[in-house]
């Protein structure tokens, strides 16, 4: 995302309208040079990308606003997951066309959203596609030298906590997209709103990155589900966990959609899309994380341990009868 390549572009134009003004870090030479600066003050960076595409991550009738906050917040809510504070961002974009009327609140809302994680735009690229549209972004954070969260220190005995609540961003979708969940909240409407707003626009827990890191032995976000994200730390730790699930933390429309087998626990355990973070935390700990947690305004919740073991984890019901799941999460492939 520079302006020196074609001097007098349409696509300088662009950038220099809608994203120059979001490049206030004083490394991102004012968007004019075809790379950045980020001091690291002795700590170590952390890098994280991930990809929003038209129809599989957003749809094509969502606000642009929204798509921006998600396009950078699933990034923020890895940095999260791993300690890490926010330090800028770079930004691709696929574009089918340079509509003033898609672009203008798009930019206004990363702007914004770059504002309040205090993450500034450092550069990038823009293409044209004939679509889908994509957006990419590469988020850089900071944490102490040597103090980043990993998947790999999960150890036998370590409590799994999560933050928020969990589903409720695959409800959303099956509103938005008419499913079961839009007919039973046909007259819930401020239910119906609260899903697809955690849908459209994730709410990543930055302000718990320093408890993650004083606390938490292993750690990563909930993109794809809890089942399936849960597998995979288990896997990079070498280790297993049980899971209670009547502790899975839901919200009151998630449980209602439940004890109405309007949806079954599968879809909110593999549905994906939480953002939330997923850690574990040794014994004796995980209150000190569950305060951090309320005094940040953020619920934190105990849900399982790690065993000693490399099987896939068990998803206990309320009756400790092990819950047969045919999908542990959302896949690309």
């Amino acid at each position: 995302m520079t302006q020196n390549d074609d001097q007098g572009s349409a696509e300088d134009s662009l950038i220099a309208r809608y994203f120059k003004p979001l490049a206030t870090d004083p490394g991102a030479f004012g968007l004019v040079d075809d790379a950045a600066v980020l001091s690291s003050s002795g700590d170590d960076i952390v890098v994280t990308t991930d990809a929003v595409v038209e129809g599989v991550h957003y749809l094509t009738t969502d606000p642009p606003g929204t798509i921006a906050r998600k396009a950078l917040r699933v990034n923020l809510s890895d940095l999260a997951a791993k300690g890490a504070v926010p330090a800028g961002f770079v930004l691709t974009l696929a574009l089918r066309s340079k509509e003033d009327a898609w672009l203008r609140p798009f930019a206004d809302a990363l702007g914004e959203d770059s504002r309040t994680f205090a993450c500034p735009l450092l550069g990038g690229d823009t293409v044209s596609t004939p679509g889908p549209q994509m957006i990419s972004i590469t988020a850089f954070g900071r944490v102490p030298k040597g103090r980043m969260v990993g998947r790999t220190g999960a150890r036998p005995g370590d409590s799994i906590l999560v933050t928020g609540t969990i589903g409720d961003a695959a409800l959303g979708l099956d509103v938005l997209t008419g499913g079961a969940a839009a007919g039973a909240l046909a007259s819930e409407p401020q239910a119906k709103e609260m899903l697809v707003s955690r849908y459209r626009v994730p709410q990543p827990r930055n302000v718990l990155a320093q408890a993650v890191r004083d606390h938490a032995t292993a750690a990563m976000d909930v993109s794809d589900g809890l089942a399936g994200d849960l597998t995979k730390l288990c896997a990079a730790s070498g280790v297993s966990a049980t899971v209670d699930v009547a502790n899975v933390p839901l919200s009151a429309a998630a449980a209602g959609l439940i004890a109405g087998n309007v949806v079954c626990v599968e879809t909110l355990l593999a549905g994906g899309d939480d953002y939330e973070v997923l850690c574990t935390v040794p014994p004796g700990q995980s209150d000190a994380l569950i305060a951090a947690g309320q005094a940040a305004g953020v619920a934190v919740t105990a849900i399982g341990t790690i065993v000693a073991g490399h099987e896939r984890p068990r998803f206990l019901d309320g009756r400790g009868q092990e819950l047969a799941l045919r999908r542990l999460s959302y896949s690309h492939f």
